[in-house]
């Protein structure tokens, strides 16, 4: 063997590998290391209805560092539950996360991700009121009403999805918009399926 040629490329001639290497060495495959796409979900989580509960699952989630979208409380049928809607965006793993911790709680009963869900937000839109009765009409449209007419502005009432409620601010624009509060998202599953 000694003396003779390998075959293949010299050394210097061969392909050399790109990327990074972990602590130990290994070359890391960046497709394995992309990180996963996040997603939208609607979290539907029926705890006591107590003082202390919100700000401990608020809580959970910032110690985590995921970001919430939106988070609606309000009583249920059952005057010592309450029914928490969290939208949150995660990669799939936050997000499953996210509900193994939220189960975790004492104060809560059931947590499920509803999938389907009829969601609506409710706004109030203060607008200029220069023009009355075309911020009625675009109101209507929307399938609003005007609540209250003051001297220089106009407060309208919406109901409906989010991105429904996006589309109301934008066209409500053109008159001057001065504030806007919003709800957030309450949401249930379709049918007779259980929300939580």
């Amino acid at each position: 063997m000694t003396g003779e040629k390998m075959a293949g490329p010299a050394p210097e001639d061969r392909e050399k590998p790109t990327g990074r290497r972990n602590s130990q060495g290994i070359r890391i495959d960046p497709q394995a290391e992309a990180e996963a796409k996040p997603r939208r979900t609607v979290i539907s989580a029926l705890v006591d209805h107590k003082p202390g509960v919100l700000a401990k699952v608020s809580g959970l989630f910032a110690r985590r560092q995921f970001n919430i979208e939106s988070l609606t409380v309000g009583p249920t049928v059952d005057e010592t539950m309450a029914r928490m809607t969290i939208v949150v965006e995660e990669p799939e793993p936050g997000i499953e996360q996210a509900k193994r911790q939220l189960r975790k709680q004492v104060h809560t009963w059931s947590v499920r991700e509803v999938e389907g869900a009829i969601e609506r937000e409710l706004a109030l839109i203060k607008v200029d009121g220069h023009d009355p009765s075309g911020v009625a009409a675009l109101a209507e449209m929307h399938g609003g009403q005007a609540v209250r007419a003051d001297d220089e502005v106009v407060t309208v009432e919406l109901t409906g999805t989010e991105e429904e409620i996006d589309a109301a601010i934008a066209a409500f624009e053109q008159f001057g918009v001065h504030e806007v509060a919003r709800t957030g998202t309450a949401a249930l599953a379709s049918g007779t399926r259980s929300t939580a």
